[in-house]
């Protein structure tokens, strides 16, 4: 008969793994207690420069990104996942704040999955995640 940890490893291998990458406390924080209720494993990330090579190393089911970033322009980034062919499969979900029209409209041109404001995500996220990986 397994044992607690043994069930424990084979739960924790059958929960699907999301990449958040954000910056700002919050949503970040609420966005990942949110997959977490979701039965998802999270990775989190604070550079987007490293979005590329966590992606290709983690093997995530979908990324979350938040276009919001004082280091690095988050729209290259996912433009770069969905150019490369070991990640171009990966389901974006690109969020910001309600104002960041521009950016919204960029990470549209660089490929996201799908791209929404900040209290839609946490508003809606079951729904989006079900949207975003149907659409792969």
């Amino acid at each position: 008969m397994p044992t607690f940890a043994t069930c424990s490893k084979l739960r924790g291998m059958t929960q699907p793994l999301a990449l958040v990458l954000y910056e700002k406390l919050l949503p970040g924080s609420q966005l990942v207690n949110r997959l977490q209720d979701l039965q998802y494993r999270v990775q989190t990330l604070n550079d987007a420069g490293s979005l590329q090579d966590c992606a290709e190393k983690a093997k995530p089911m979908l990324v979350l990104a938040d276009l919001e970033s004082s280091q690095n322009n988050v729209c290259d980034e996912i433009k770069r996942l969905k150019t490369n062919a070991t990640t171009q499969h990966l389901p974006v979900i690109a969020f910001s704040s309600e104002t960041a029209t521009e950016l919204q409209e960029a990470a549209r041109a660089a490929g996201a999955t799908l791209v929404v404001t900040q209290a839609a995500l946490l508003g809606h996220l079951p729904h989006l995640l079900e949207q975003a990986l149907q659409l792969e």
